[in-house]
């Protein structure tokens, strides 16, 4: 019953263990991805550090390194787990390794003993003499070669069984120590995530006397963001209508199984090109390039609470990322630009990709025009830095159609 339930254990942890190769591999992208963002944050903020800082812009600062150091942890928790099953399952093919080479070394210990007992040259002569005909003779040598041969396989499966144990246990001595290290690494990272928050608390408390007035900055950003999110969605809607309406003039008009342009206003009406363009861009899901070279996702997408104000929310249907000054932003997919806005004050480039559009906001200036056929990584136009806060911001929107959809699960490893 015992031995039941460990094979099936360990038919389960191997089918287990080919599915987490996966799942490890994409967990060490996205870590990559995390410590490029940190590398990125700590480059930055030593390049602002001789700029006079608001104690809102320390506290978004401080926000970003939490955030960062709390994705870093729980990706790092993530790998710890799979390394902890790799682990167990290597001790389950130990042990069956174990049990298999004592069998072998039993029956091979077994044979020689056999052979040693009829080790006399005279005894194996006599046995074939003995034969009462022909056949029976020739039938005992081929058994005498034959039981030769099987003592020469069993030691070389003995050795085989040795080499494969040895291999194992480097393996599994390997993954402990790669776990122990990650351990180590989750225990500094989450010191510096108590003295980070710490030090907001701090920031805090030092500015309750005027906490109502940056309350009332903060709701003004939130109306701030909400009709920057108003004129984005319109301009999508018109952007659609328009791309529909010149597909339908072209007559390359070919809509989904059993759809019209005028029954979905709202849905790009894909051509055959198109369609392959937005299967391609969905098959990238996770593995698309961010649109700034470098930098920090500075503000996530969907609602946020300031630590200032923990009951006023403010609803993104974007991300910021924070970059260097003279950044450009560039196009995460091959597209074509549908239009180019300001909004803000600020310029923003929409591109489709199939019926996929994304949208590219904070630019003080644009290297292309509507109409622009683009590729992976072009440059699409220049980042607008403040020259009070010396930031260096970029806003990044993805749609499928009208609806929005969350940028890093795009753009950063899944």
């Amino acid at each position: 019953m015992i031995r039941a339930v460990l094979t099936i254990l360990f038919i389960t942890f191997t089918t287990l263990g080919v599915a987490q190769t996966d799942q490890k591999k994409q967990l060490e992208q996205k870590k990559a991805q995390i410590l490029k963002e940190i590398s990125g944050f700590r480059s930055l903020l030593s390049k602002e550090n001789s700029r006079e800082k608001s104690v809102l812009t320390k506290i978004s600062e401080s926000e970003a390194k939490i955030r960062l150091n709390e994705k870093l942890i729980q990706n790092t928790k993530k790998q710890t787990k799979i390394l902890t099953d790799e682990i167990y399952l290597n001790q389950l093919k130990i042990n069956k390794l174990n049990r298999e080479l004592k069998v072998l070394k039993e029956d091979y210990a077994a044979m020689i003993v056999k052979a040693y007992k009829s080790r006399s040259q005279q005894s194996r002569i006599m046995f074939i003499l003995s034969s009462q005909n022909f056949l029976q003779a020739y039938k005992r040598m081929q058994y005498m070669k034959q039981y030769a041969n099987f003592r020469k396989i069993q030691g070389e499966a003995i050795k085989a069984k040795k080499a494969e144990l040895e291999v194992l246990a480097a393996k599994l001595n390997a993954q402990k120590v790669e776990k122990e290290a990650l351990l180590a690494e989750n225990l500094k990272v989450k010191a510096e995530l108590e003295e980070e928050k710490k030090e907001q608390e701090k920031l805090i408390k030092s500015i309750q006397k005027d906490k109502k007035k940056y309350i009332a900055d903060i709701r003004n950003r939130e109306k701030e963001a909400k009709a920057i999110e108003r004129k984005i969605d319109k301009i999508v809607r018109d952007a659609i209508a328009a791309a529909n309406k010149k597909t339908a003039a072209s007559g390359a008009t070919k809509a989904s199984k059993g759809s019209k342009s005028t029954a979905e206003p709202n849905k790009i009406v894909l051509t055959k090109e198109g369609k392959i363009v937005a299967d391609n861009f969905n098959a990238n899901k996770g593995k698309l390039p961010w649109p700034v070279e470098k930098g920090y996702m500075s503000m996530r997408y969907g609602k946020q609470r300031s630590p200032l104000a923990p009951n006023v929310e403010i609803d993104h249907g974007w991300i910021e990322i924070t970059t260097e000054e003279g950044a450009k932003a560039r196009s995460i997919f091959q597209g074509e630009v549908i239009d180019v806005q300001i909004i803000s004050g600020l310029k923003s480039v929409f591109v489709q990709h199939g019926n996929y559009i994304t949208v590219y906001g904070g630019l003080i200036s644009t290297d292309v025009s509507t109409g622009d056929k683009v590729v992976i990584k072009q440059s699409l136009g220049n980042v607008y830095t403040n020259p009070i806060s010396g930031k260096t911001i970029v806003k990044f929107s993805i749609f499928k159609n009208t609806t929005k959809l969350d940028p890093q699960y795009w753009i950063t490893p899944l």
